[in-house]
């Protein structure tokens, strides 16, 4: 099931002017786990291709290990309907994404080895929009 927040105070956001060459000052190490899989450009990353990733890691590594999410899909988008005229207000809410600067960590794993952690980030790699690396604990940089 889909990400999105519980509740907002407001349906609607204005679009940030989101700037594609941010590099993470927060968010950017390991915090949890001993390895984890860092964006390497900017961008936004929907609610459905954040689960696909975490579905796709876990149903690799079944029940061994853990894994931490890091980000949360905190922003609307909305659209207008297809061939629908021109105005008539902003469109309803079609997805949620988080827009995440590069160098964020998106998912963190412990209690895996180092080959398994490696194998689950590549078949994350292959639902997320942008390019990815996997990161360790003391190798971080």
């Amino acid at each position: 099931m889909a990400l999105l927040p519980a509740r907002v105070k407001y349906r609607k956001q204005h679009t940030r002017g989101f700037a594609l060459d941010h590099v993470a000052q927060t968010g950017n190490r390991l915090a949890f786990g001993d390895y984890g899989i860092q964006v390497l450009e900017s961008g936004k990353i929907s609610a459905r291709s954040l689960e696909a990733a975490r579905v796709a890691a876990s149903h690799y590594l079944g029940r061994s290990g853990k894994m931490w999410a890091r980000v949360f899909p905190h922003t609307p988008v909305t659209k207008h309907p297809a061939e629908s005229r021109m105005g008539s207000g902003k469109g309803e809410v079609d997805y949620w994404a988080c827009c995440l600067d590069m160098g964020t960590v998106v998912f963190e794993l412990a209690g895996v080895t180092e080959d398994q952690a490696r194998e689950a980030f590549r078949r994350q790699a292959f639902k997320l929009p942008i390019k990815t690396r996997m990161i360790k604990r003391g190798v971080e940089g």
